[in-house]
């Protein structure tokens, strides 16, 4: 078994940030120290107190990402929305969704639009938008041409390619949850501190399968606001009312695709770590807000595991 270790200290989410820092404790009196938005002390502080001692993890189950792209101005995506809360529910801790407003052109697109007076919140983000185009046009042949389309942790489910149709999901994901091909194993530890808005989460990856290759696999770490009451067209009608779901609100560390698990990153322990600062933005409820942690597959873009953490 390989292991790694990808610690993600977040304080400034949407500023720039550290690519790698050699000193995982850094000196108090540094400006840009990010245990200023650790409000109980130093950095010292918080390794004797916070940091936290991954035991084992045990787990022997592969969990899914449902990826729902969709628009506001979608008359059909709603539908698709229940049936991925449905999976949900019906798998609890084993099936997440994370709903990005995108279509496959990687730019504003009808179904996601703004117009005003009803549909005046704009739900998209430039990452969302290159998901988006990256298995929409981008991807030779790629089925997704509108919404409401997604993939299933991004595995081919027999079409030959890591998008399908809705009306796929449900049979994917059970079929993905009867085979439980286990092959990644994640763990983590988040804490967050109102005071400040700062958001310090640490994540233990185990790669389980031994035939898989580190330089290929991606951690990646998305924002996600839990729900949203905003109008949403249906094929008759406009509910105003409607509740969005597992909002898709960027990437955390400015990787849409995440960073890579390989051996120029291993430290002499045999860790693989990272340190990004960020700040959760004024504009977001800390208590509505969660990330979720996967790896995914570089070279087929099949994510082998997700978890879920609330900040």
């Amino acid at each position: 078994m390989k292991k790694f270790i990808f610690i993600l200290a977040i304080a400034a989410f949407g500023l720039a940030s550290c690519d790698k820092v050699e000193n995982p404790y850094p000196p108090n009196n540094d400006p840009d120290d990010i245990y200023v938005f650790y409000p109980d002390g130093d950095s010292a502080h918080y390794a004797a107190n916070v940091w936290p001692t991954f035991t084992t993890n045990t787990n022997a189950d592969r969990n899914v990402l449902i990826e729902d792209f969709t628009g506001h101005q979608c008359i059909f995506c709603p539908a698709a929305a229940a049936a991925a809360l449905q999976l949900e529910e019906d798998n609890p801790g084993r099936v997440f969704v994370s709903t990005i407003h995108t279509g496959a052109s990687g730019q504003m697109e009808a179904f996601q639009e703004i117009t005003l007076p009803t549909f005046a919140i704009d739900f998209t983000n430039a990452e969302g938008f290159a998901i988006g185009k990256k298995f929409g046009f981008d991807w030779p042949g790629s089925p997704f041409q509108g919404n409401p389309f997604g993939s299933v942790s991004r595995k081919d489910h027999g079409n030959g390619y890591p998008v399908l149709n809705a009306g796929s999901w449900t049979s994917s994901t059970d079929a993905m949850i009867a085979a439980n091909e286990h092959k990644v194993n994640i763990q983590a530890v988040s804490n967050y501190y109102p005071s400040t808005s700062g958001f310090f989460l640490h994540t233990e990856i185990d790669v389980v399968d031994a035939g898989l290759s580190s330089d290929d696999l991606k951690i990646v770490v998305h924002l996600l606001e839990d729900s949203l009451v905003a109008p949403q067209k249906y094929p008759t009608s406009t509910d105003y009312n409607y509740v969005h779901r597992d909002i898709f609100r960027g990437s955390l560390d400015g990787f849409t695709y995440g960073r890579t698990l390989d051996a120029a990153h291993l430290t002499p322990a045999g860790t693989y770590e990272f340190f990004n600062f960020y700040e959760l933005p004024a504009q977001y409820n800390w208590e509505n807000m969660h990330v979720i942690i996967y790896v995914r597959d570089a070279v087929t873009e099949e994510i082998y595991q997700v978890i879920k953490k609330h900040l």
